[in-house]
């Protein structure tokens, strides 16, 4: 795979690295930053050196007011992306109940799903069914597995991937349900992904383009709620449990998505001077827990520089 370009061909200022000593040798990192503003040197630095251990890296951030593409790299590469998938998912339960195609009180019984006993909060819930908003609030804020299932179930793997083909998604799929165990037969992954597109879709969703401005509005606060803040969102010091009214007025929504030596995230962060969109995907060899940490560093870098950017 040859090395990308800038989405913009201008010159502008900012670092541009090769990613030396990658074991794919054939990829870079290509980078910009908008003019007069930081550069992401910390961000490009903490991922040039995943690179150059091996991990594969992806990465977009748009300017939500310019549409400056202010950071990427990879980002057109189709690669795993956990939970993080679910977000199309989310979306067409959202439209199906502005259509009224669903109903959002309709009772889901949770022994009607495979069940899922690596993670999740509903298996450890006394309810033995819940409606399918509160099924879609369980998914969207704590990425639960049978939660995830039972909207997949209920919508149909059809209707997804028409709706990622109406949102003009080309390297976005929900392949497969949440599994504790992935046999031969089963898809590789969940769901894969591209950071622009992600980028893209999260920057659509706070413009209100995402279907309509009511099923836009559904899915961001669906997110706004989401309480994995350990990733990028590890430095913006809000509230896991309480950050959808911000006292200090930042906007925050994001989805994470997670599985064995994958970490990825999407979202929208927004302050006082700027607002952006972004995606960062790593896959990673998870040997230890150093492996993983490294990983997770280069989120929290993201995360400051971020802050920086918009504050």
């Amino acid at each position: 795979m040859g090395a990308l370009s800038s989405p913009n061909p201008e010159p502008v200022d900012g670092p541009r690295a090769v990613l030396r000593g990658s074991q794919r040798p054939h990829r870079r990192l290509p980078r910009r930053a908008a003019v007069g503003r930081r550069s992401f040197t910390a961000t490009l630095r903490a991922l040039e050196n995943l690179a150059q251990s091996g991990a594969q890296v992806s990465v977009h951030v748009v300017d939500l007011d310019s549409h400056e593409h202010v950071l990427s790299g990879d980002d057109h590469v189709t690669m795993p992306v956990g939970g993080l998938g679910v977000v199309p998912l989310l979306i067409e339960v959202a439209a199906g109940f502005e259509s009224g195609a669903l109903d959002p009180l309709e009772i889901i019984e949770r022994t009607s799903v495979d069940e899922v006993s690596t993670s999740g909060l509903w298996r450890h819930l006394h309810a033995p069914a819940l409606p399918l908003a509160d099924l879609a609030v369980l998914a969207a804020t704590a990425g639960d597995p049978i939660a995830v299932n039972a909207l997949l179930q209920k919508v149909g793997h059809d209707r997804v991937r028409q709706r990622i083909d109406a949102l003009g998604l080309r390297r976005t799929a929900l392949l497969d349900r949440f599994r504790d165990l992935r046999g031969p037969d089963d898809a590789p992954q969940v769901a894969v992904g591209s950071t622009r597109e992600f980028a893209g879709l999260f920057s659509a969703l706070v413009n209100s383009s995402v279907v309509d401005a009511a099923v836009s509005a559904q899915v961001s606060e669906w997110l706004s709620l989401n309480q994995d803040l350990s990733l990028v969102a590890a430095s913006t010091g809000l509230d896991p449990f309480a950050h959808d009214h911000d006292a200090h007025g930042l906007l925050f929504v994001n989805k994470t998505g997670r599985d064995r030596g994958v970490r990825a995230e999407a979202g929208v962060l927004a302050g006082p001077r700027a607002g952006v969109a972004y995606s960062l995907v790593v896959c990673f060899d998870d040997l230890s827990i150093a492996h993983r940490l490294r990983a997770h560093d280069a989120f929290r870098v993201l995360g400051v520089e971020l802050m920086e950017y918009t504050h």
